[in-house]
């Protein structure tokens, strides 16, 4: 009877040192790599080489500053970072003055509380519609 009450009281000891490491590293992977910190303030990625690619994001929390690995992609808008996230409506219809389409987009994430702007409004140039005209030579 002794044993068993022995068992079960260090099963119980080792279930709960268990528990206890779990909950430690939780704590240390939601403030930052290697770090019990909870208020991180992280800045933008910044690729290595040229302007994109791997890179790396510096974070500080009061005394401390860790440095972590990012990626920029090589298709992102520059204007607003890559750790802005916006939902986009469709293109709006060609602007014949300006030769140019507008589109706005609304925030949708913004990562390691980057500074974002709420909307944006983006432009590009507008296509010729080369098929159309190819098919009009083609005819004559």
């Amino acid at each position: 009877m002794q044993h068993r009450g022995f068992l079960l009281l260090t099963l119980l000891a080792l279930l709960a040192l268990t528990s206890a490491v779990a909950k430690k590293k939780d704590k240390v992977k939601k403030g930052g790599p290697g770090s019990e910190c909870a208020e991180w303030a992280w800045g933008p990625c910044t690729p290595s080489s040229k302007d994109c690619g791997v890179g790396f994001r510096e974070g500080t929390c009061g005394a401390q500053t860790q440095r972590i690995r990012c990626r920029v992609p090589c298709n992102w808008k520059k204007e607003f970072g890559a750790d802005c996230k916006y939902k986009f409506e469709n293109w709006g219809a060609c602007d014949g003055g300006t030769g140019t389409k507008v589109r706005q987009g609304t925030l949708k994430k913004a990562r390691y509380n980057a500074q974002c702007q709420e909307t944006i409004r983006v432009t590009k140039p507008c296509t010729p519609k080369t098929k159309a005209k190819a098919k009009g030579k083609g005819k004559d």
